[in-house]
């Protein structure tokens, strides 16, 4: 499955405390959380916390497995740092010399 935002991952988060049959009191008690931390997540928190999320997850028996994506599949506009360009620091410093 892929989870593309903060919202993808509440609703995951939701959907398999139901398919569980728990409540939110429930998970947050075994995972160590409040029930409030984990309503907002269930909303789509952008900013919870990755070691409470992880500990969720574990908490409903799912496991996260991380794959790089090549670069067909990235983002439009991203470029990987390993192929951005390195400016000519003399081509810079001419270009500067010449607007002066």
């Amino acid at each position: 499955m892929h989870i593309r935002n903060p919202t993808e991952l509440g609703a995951f988060i939701r959907d398999r405390r139901s398919q569980l049959g728990l409540d939110q009191a429930e998970l947050a008690g075994k995972a160590g959380t409040s029930r409030k931390w984990l309503i907002e997540v269930e909303q789509g928190k952008p900013r919870a916390e990755i070691g409470l999320i992880l500990g969720t997850l574990k908490t409903l028996g799912v496991s996260v497995d991380l794959q790089a994506h090549s670069d067909e599949t990235r983002s439009p506009g991203h470029t990987p740092i390993t192929k951005r360009q390195t400016p000519d620091i003399d081509s810079v410093l001419n270009a500067l010399k010449k607007g002066k």
